[in-house]
């Protein structure tokens, strides 16, 4: 049998999504408490691997098992044997074909920062920071430039184990909210780094080194070397990812986005 997990957690508290042996990782510990509760050995696969720091506001994974189970005891019952900075959000039996990677349609990632004179203490594993004033007007102008499919190279890892850099990219938004900005991208897929990188660009515009212009000619140029550093994960946030409705899984990071964007 299969069965799609939806999973929160706090990044701060792990080297990243995937696992590794030199330290405690979201995929490590997801599978430690499910071979728990099926009493086998379980792997998952994720929509979308995080790095170090990044959070999961609805990440979505699936896994095969031989052992029946009722639904509960996917969710609480996992979840009693997780650490407090992860939880399973909902469980739901699906298709042999679903793929929590490759069925996926499109994932939507959240950038916190924290635009103020002085440093985060409460937030300061769970959002950037800049010190100088960002011109909101200005950084929304350059995002939009961004919008569509393109070659994404220069805001790509070099890290990056992706076959190619196009990628389409359908929303681009700048929110502000007082001393808080908060970056929405929405596209099929990824680059390594892509959204931090985005939205160093994007920063760099706001405290008026460049033209909201200069985004798009980093974009055409393809280099990685013409655009902003790479920002800080802490702000980063998996929001949402997409699938068709033909799997019937559930909808939560829609209803969270809606709200963002009305707000």
């Amino acid at each position: 049998m299969k069965f799609a997990l939806g999973v929160e957690y706090d990044g701060s508290q792990f080297l990243g999504w995937q696992r590794q042996a030199t330290g405690p990782t979201v995929q490590a510990a997801i599978e430690a408490a499910l071979s728990v509760v099926a009493d086998e050995a379980v792997m998952v696969v994720c929509a979308g691997r995080t790095d170090r720091g990044v959070h999961g506001v609805e990440q979505v994974v699936h896994f095969d098992t031989s052992t029946e189970r009722p639904i509960s005891a996917w969710v609480r019952g996992v979840n009693a044997l997780l650490p407090d900075s992860i939880a399973v959000l909902w469980a739901k039996h699906v298709p042999e074909t679903f793929h929590a990677r490759y069925s996926a349609t499109a994932r939507t990632y959240r950038y916190v920062l924290l635009n103020r004179s002085v440093r985060p203490a409460l937030e300061a594993r769970h959002a950037g920071w800049f010190h100088r004033r960002l011109d909101h007007g200005l950084m929304q102008e350059a995002a939009a430039l961004l919008i569509g499919t393109h070659d994404f190279s220069a805001f790509r890892s070099s890290e990056c184990q992706a076959k190619t850099p196009v990628r389409s990219l359908t929303t681009c938004d700048v929110l502000q909210m007082g001393d808080r900005f908060e970056f929405l991208l929405s596209a099929n897929a990824f680059l390594h780094h892509m959204v931090r990188n985005i939205v160093g660009t994007l920063v760099y515009v706001g405290k008026g080194k460049h033209a909201p212009e200069w985004a798009r000619q980093v974009l055409e140029s393809r280099e990685r070397a013409l655009a902003a550093p790479t920002f800080a994960p802490e702000g980063l946030y998996l929001e949402r990812v997409n699938y068709s409705e033909i799997w019937g899984l559930p909808q939560r990071g829609a209803v969270r986005i809606s709200a963002l964007m009305e707000n």
